[in-house]
């Protein structure tokens, strides 16, 4: 069967899982609506949050949606074990931030899963690491397609010895975080078309492309390539059902407007783990930081530096925010979510 048809969508874009609140219930419902399957970055979301926030989905759609999480150990989910940098306390002390940590750096990833245990969604998506083959089959048994995701062809081969029924691979160009785990995507990360390449000459596995995808033809362009569905973030990001806040939209605007650098950088500066984003005030002043051996592991940096990011919100400054997005920002519009799949659709 072809993934279009087991997922039971129409077209061949995946709206990406963004978490943080880009991917709203409304944005979700728009794309599955339209046929495509919307998806909730739900990787920072609290159990409780997201068993609501599927609700809330499903009230405004009967159609196939996904739901994303973030493969956490518990350890690494609730645990401090490294102090905050020196020139981040030096950037908090000088800009009057007052720099609170919480109790745990990031959600219980056991406790969001079991979620879908009991409120289960049609497709569920993991990025970050990589789950047992026994909660693979118990999302199966449940109704639930899985989907692995990869920046190297070992990691395409791990989800597919386990019965995922798909694997997203994420080039280099893709905006946001890396979701792969092994030390081989790190050291010399694949652009989109290469990494397809290199894993269908290993596995047969359905695959999924992310990574710099904008247009219609670039969806032609991965299908050619042996990808059966393309999945696209950026280009939401600055749909008006997109959940980010007006200065990271604007941000991403002005590159297609001429009016701010498109250049974009694979960075550990604001998590500890790699994530592509436009470069700013921030990736500047601190780049002899950006070392992984240097840096706090995710979640930790991430949690420390999200005071930092909650006052630049706060005070309209994007020049400390992570303006995440891929290489393709230059494309993005400000536009309805239905104007752009349906532009989409018509260039395929």
């Amino acid at each position: 069967m072809k993934l279009l048809d087991q997922l039971g969508i129409t077209y061949p874009i995946i709206q990406a899982p963004m978490a943080g609140g880009a991917t709203t219930p409304e944005l979700i419902a728009a794309v599955s609506d339209f046929g495509g399957l919307g998806s909730l970055g739900a990787g920072m979301t609290a159990p409780a949050a997201l068993n609501s926030q599927i609700d809330m989905i499903k009230t405004l759609t009967e159609r196939p949606f996904m739901v994303n999480l973030m493969v956490l150990s518990d350890q690494d989910a609730s645990t401090f074990d490294t102090s905050m940098p020196d020139w981040l306390t030096q950037y908090y002390r000088e800009h009057h931030i007052k720099a609170a940590l919480p109790d745990r750096p990031a959600q219980s990833f056991a406790e969001q899963l079991q979620v879908l245990y009991e409120n289960p969604v049609s497709v569920v998506s993991f990025t970050f690491g990589i789950v047992s083959i026994e909660q693979v089959q118990r999302l199966q048994q449940l109704g639930t397609c899985v989907i692995g995701t990869a920046n190297h062809p070992l990691e395409a081969q791990a989800w597919a010895e386990i019965g995922a029924d798909a694997v997203c691979l994420q080039g280099m160009e893709a905006g946001g975080h890396r979701g792969g785990w092994l030390p081989e995507s790190e050291a010399d990360p694949l652009g989109l078309l290469t990494l397809i390449g290199q894993t269908r000459a290993c596995t047969d596995i359905p695959l999924i492309a992310s990574g710099g995808i904008m247009t219609g033809q670039g969806i032609r362009a991965i299908q050619a390539s042996g990808a059966q569905l393309a999945q696209l973030g950026t280009a939401f990001l600055t749909t008006d059902e997109s959940g980010i806040n007006d200065i990271y939209k604007q941000a991403l605007l002005d590159t297609s407007l001429g009016n701010r650098s498109t250049e974009t950088r694979l960075t550990r500066l604001f998590s500890g783990k790699q994530a592509r984003g436009l470069v700013n005030e921030y990736l500047l002043d601190f780049a002899v930081f950006d070392k992984k051996d240097e840096l706090p592991p995710y979640p930790q940096l991430n949690a420390m530096t999200s005071p930092m990011r909650a006052n630049a919100a706060k005070n309209e400054d994007a020049e400390h925010l992570s303006l995440w997005a891929g290489q393709g920002v230059t494309q993005v519009r400000q536009e309805r979510a239905i104007t752009l799949l349906e532009r989409l659709v018509q260039e395929l």
